[in-house]
């Protein structure tokens, strides 16, 4: 286990499932320690339905999430080179951050969490993806920075 780190930003492919979920976990977990944003690789998508649900469940509200690109993120005077450590969670995502990276001395990390887009026919179904990544993150979270700091109900 690590300290917290000053700041965190998540990354994954559209910043509409993955990024958003571990963005608001953390926050909750964690609370105002740490500096948390999101960003993906594309900004062509808004924050998914079923994130939203499966994070309600454990009590993280995701609704009011704006999905941007780490281009748009630049844009807006969030610099790259501000955090102390990027976590890529698709891919495509940590290649951007590595490729962004290389000028600035930053950690970035990969933590395989499953895309849960696309799997499932049943409604039921794919809620239990979604709920499968979430519950990845989770078990990343604490694995890297123990277990959360902010009272309320805590997730199962």
């Amino acid at each position: 286990m690590k300290p917290l780190p000053q700041s965190v930003l998540f990354c994954c492919d559209h910043n509409a499932v993955r990024s958003p979920m571990a963005e608001g976990i953390m926050k909750k977990f964690y609370g105002t320690d740490t500096y948390v944003q999101s960003v993906g690789v594309h900004n062509d998508m808004e924050i998914d339905g079923f994130s939203i649900a499966v994070c309600q469940e454990i009590d993280v509200e995701l609704s009011r999430h704006r999905s941007r690109s780490f281009d748009e993120m630049e844009q807006w005077g969030d610099d790259l080179s501000s955090f102390d450590l990027v976590v890529a969670l698709s891919p495509a995502s940590q290649r951007r951050a590595l490729e962004l990276t290389r000028y600035f001395h930053l950690d970035v990390e990969y933590w395989p969490i499953l895309d849960p887009t696309g799997l499932g026919e049943s409604r039921q179904d794919k809620l239990a993806s979604y709920r499968q990544a979430r519950d990845q993150i989770v078990s990343k979270l604490r694995e890297r920075w123990g277990e959360p700091t902010e009272t309320g109900q805590q997730p199962q």
